[in-house]
């Protein structure tokens, strides 16, 4: 009996393990039908149709999925290869003559002086990986070509330090990956139907070398590797990346107007990081950014650091040469300061500068990441919020034009003979934060001389002193602070430069309070300073964080009065809406 019970169950595993295998392979027969059916009818669609069916895709593509707007020259290649043993020699001799003065310009104070003792490019030719045609360029073609070049040059330096020492160094192993731009203009009628080329590195990818002293050590002389290092890159940086061009003429003329200038200067203000990915194992990072358009160390602009702060404040203001905004963007990197050690990278953002509009003030939050050529990474660094104004040059400055009249501060500060009174009462439903003496006699607001059209607009001489009016009218939404779930709120109002403190009453049992309170701050450098709002919790024995905003007071400046809710920092939920007004007065360096 137990003999044939087991042969029944085994008939019955084996007849379910042969129909589960057959449906299996009935199932891979048929997905392996419906993927080469689809294989081929994508094989069959062009690059247009390939982009419509993959914009309607819900995720995140693929990283191996890209359009490339280059075309590959294969052929391009193969007969680079072919004539490179030819190309090396002229273009060796070529390159030292181009090179050696451009070295020269950027030597350190370590080198007296540094020559090519042997110049060639090896036997190694680049590649070509595309070229791409830029389009919409009147009276002009312009062409951007992508170059990989691992090669094997041999190059020696004969370099002479500061202390006499002789030294061959070797550079070797040298790596690049780049886009060049080449722009054939202005168009002519006669061959070779262009006046003249121009071409410059639109971005550099990559730039690896070696340092090597010929039957020595380079770490015997301390500091020369870096200083090479740094002297050829910035080298590089300086006299080929783009914006920076070189012109060469085919046909007599003029070409005065291919060359850089200047077109506009940018207003940077750095003004805070929020929820900065942190370095350290023990305590929190020490975050600093650097902001710059030219990768240029001259150019760089260098924040304080913040010690110890996840959501720094910096509320620091550069300006900035712009030579190409169609082109040039806006770096800034936030780096971890570990003092005598190196700095280490926390995240980094880019802003186009096609994006602004001349005259028109623009606050934006920049998310940061890992890799500025992978802006698709999924892991969160924080965010940095800057404020960034446009000016082109020869354009009229707005604000030069205005009438600023007394505020209603300044008149009750002031007696009928003009003169200064000692001591002031706050209007009624008002808070007067800091009661101070001011100049406000007519004399001081007399224009000696104003230029209505500024080749450079500099708001760090321009108007910046005056009350700021500011109601705080309710906040929402706030995080429950107490053990029943409510909270008992009020708002914490403070000039950063100013160091000028007020507060609002306390509001019991409640998320959505409602204040309806406004003060008055007496601002003397508006460009400098900025509004911080906190909210706390009150209690009997202390008090709970609640969130804060940080505002500069660069767009109320701008508009003159404006309402607005803002988000509140450091936690998970609360917003706070604010009015603010400005009454300015002018304190310039063009009036007398």
């Amino acid at each position: 009996m137990a003999l044939i019970s087991g042969f029944i169950v085994g008939f019955i595993v084996g007849i379910t393990l042969v129909l589960g295998f057959v449906l299996s392979e009935n199932r891979r027969s048929h997905s392996r039908q419906r993927l080469a059916i689809a294989t081929s009818a994508l094989s069959k669609l062009s690059l247009d149709d390939l982009r419509k069916v993959f914009s309607n895709y819900k995720q995140p593509m693929p990283p191996w999925i890209v359009f490339s707007q280059s075309h590959k020259v294969s052929w391009m290649n193969q007969e680079l290869r072919r004539i490179w043993p030819y190309v090396d020699q002229a273009a060796s001799e070529l390159a030292r003559t181009i090179v050696e003065p451009i070295l020269d310009q950027y030597k350190p104070p370590l080198i007296s002086s540094l020559k090519f003792d042997k110049f060639t490019l090896g036997t190694v030719a680049p590649q070509f990986v595309g070229i791409d045609m830029v389009d919409d360029m009147e009276n002009e073609v312009v062409m951007e070509i992508e170059l990989e070049w691992d090669g094997n040059p041999s190059i020696i330096l004969g370099v002479t330090t500061s202390f006499g020492v002789s030294l061959p160094i070797q550079v070797k192993n040298a790596a690049f990956a780049g886009i060049f731009r080449v722009i054939f203009k202005p168009l002519v009628k006669d061959l070779p139907c262009f006046g003249a080329i121009v071409y410059s590195l639109r971005r550099q990818k990559k730039l690896d070398f070696t340092l090597k002293v010929i039957g020595g050590d380079i770490k015997s002389v301390p500091g020369l590797a870096g200083a090479i290092d740094e002297m050829i890159k910035t080298a590089i940086t300086d006299s080929l990346l783009w914006p920076v061009r070189q012109i060469i003429p085919i046909v007599p003329g003029d070409y005065s107007n291919l060359e850089l200038r200047v077109v506009g200067t940018l207003h940077v203000k750095l003004v805070q990081a929020k929820d900065l990915l942190n370095k350290d194992l023990a305590g929190k990072s020490d975050p600093f950014a650097r902001t710059f358009i030219r990768p240029i160390p001259s150019r760089m602009k260098r924040s304080k650091t913040q010690n110890n702060d996840l959501h720094p404040i910096w509320n620091e203001k550069y300006i900035f040469d712009v030579e190409d905004p169609s082109t040039q963007q806006l770096t800034v990197q936030v780096f971890d300061d570990e003092g005598v050690q190196a700095s280490e990278f926390i995240g980094g953002a880019l802003f186009p500068l096609k994006n602004l509009e001349p005259g028109v003030l623009k606050d934006v939050w920049l998310t940061l990441v890992k890799d500025l050529d992978n802006v698709k990474e999924h892991k969160y660094r924080g965010q940095v919020q800057v404020e960034l104004l446009y000016h082109e040059h020869g354009t009229v400055n707005p604000y030069l034009k205005r009438k600023f009249p007394m505020t209603s501060l300044e008149t009750m500060m002031t007696n009928s003979n003009g003169h200064p009174q000692q001591e002031l009462q706050a209007s009624p439903g008002k808070t007067l934060a800091s009661p101070r003496r001011m100049d406000t006699s007519p004399q001081s607001f007399q224009p000696s001389h104003v230029d209505l059209v500024s080749p450079r607009i500099d708001e760090d001489d321009e108007f910046n002193r005056g009350v700021l009016t500011v109601t705080v009218i309710r906040a929402e939404n706030l995080i429950a602070a107490d053990t029943n779930g409510l909270a008992d709120p009020y708002a914490v109002l403070r000039m950063k430069k100013s160091d000028q403190k007020i507060r609002t009453k306390v509001l019991n049992k409640t998320l959505q309070p409602e204040w309806n309170q406004t003060f008055d701050f007496v601002v003397e450098d508006a460009i400098h300073d900025m509004l911080i709002v906190e909210i706390w919790d009150h209690d009997t024995f202390g008090k709970d964080y609640m969130g804060r905003c940080a505002l500069t007071l660069s767009r109320v400046v701008r508009e003159e009065e404006y309402e607005e809710g803002y988000q509140l920092d450091g936690v998970k939920s609360g917003k706070i809406f604010l009015h603010m007004k400005w009454t300015s007065q002018p304190l310039s360096a063009h009036f007398g």
